[in-house]
């Protein structure tokens, strides 16, 4: 229980950082689809920053603002994560594009193209394309959810519980994230740099490239399995 003063200073540092909320959240909502709403994000946001403001440790060196961005970030992603309902098919085909590509790539040496990860998975171009747009529909292929694991909310919130070698897994695992971006094809790279770097969606970065929306949707999520084919080591077990 919190005294009468402590209570006080509580409602002080969550009033004084809401507006951080509606900002993160905001720029969270050009990573997600249309399905997941501002004021859902909001609400737990909100969640978030009252469990940094009741676990802040100003002594341990970051600021406040710092500490809750973090954690407030975490929150959302989590709610996002949560409210997850793809079916089973989507989870599986989107397991085993990712196998595909791992094996395609293993063995030649080099990125692995549309028709050969297609040939891989013994099904036609146009269906492999239909599993691509599915796993985007349904939020499974995110930069944010690739990186958000050493981030998550999930993990304990008090500050004591940070120790050094968490830190450093969090640095390594986006230099590595950053590392594998920079050699994917140049397309995928371009598509990843024009959404999450220039923020523009979907639509629009199909109007500098000529090709659809749904076309880039499906660059998208084939850049992010690709991705995640290549990061095993740092990615939970499916």
């Amino acid at each position: 229980m919190y005294s009468e003063a402590s209570a006080q200073d509580l409602d002080t540092l969550v009033a004084e950082h809401a507006p951080l909320v509606k900002r993160i959240a905001q720029h969270l909502m050009l990573r997600f689809p249309a399905s997941v709403q501002l004021d859902d994000l909001v609400q737990a946001g909100l969640i978030g920053l009252l469990e940094a403001a009741r676990n802040y440790n100003g002594g341990k060196g970051a600021t406040f603002a710092t500490y809750a961005g973090i954690r407030i970030r975490g929150a959302m992603i989590d709610d996002v994560r949560k409210g997850d309902w793809a079916p089973r098919s989507v989870h599986r085909n989107s397991r085993r594009i990712s196998a595909a590509v791992r094996s395609i790539e293993a063995r030649e040496g080099r990125a692995a193209q549309d028709t050969e990860i297609a040939a891989e998975l013994d099904v036609g171009l146009d269906d492999y394309y239909n599993y691509l747009q599915d796993a985007n529909s349904n939020r499974l292929c995110s930069l944010e959810e690739l990186t958000s694991r050493a981030d998550s909310y999930e993990e304990p919130i008090d500050q004591n519980t940070v120790t050094p070698a968490a830190d450093l897994q969090r640095t390594d695992m986006k230099s590595a994230v950053a590392n594998q971006i920079e050699h994917l094809p140049e397309r995928e790279r371009m598509v990843l740099a024009l959404y999450y770097d220039e923020e523009l969606n979907l639509k629009e970065i199909g109007a500098v490239l000529g090709v659809s929306e749904s076309r880039i949707s499906q660059i998208h999520s084939q850049a992010m399995l690709r991705l995640r084919s290549r990061l095993t080591d740092w990615s939970e077990d499916e």
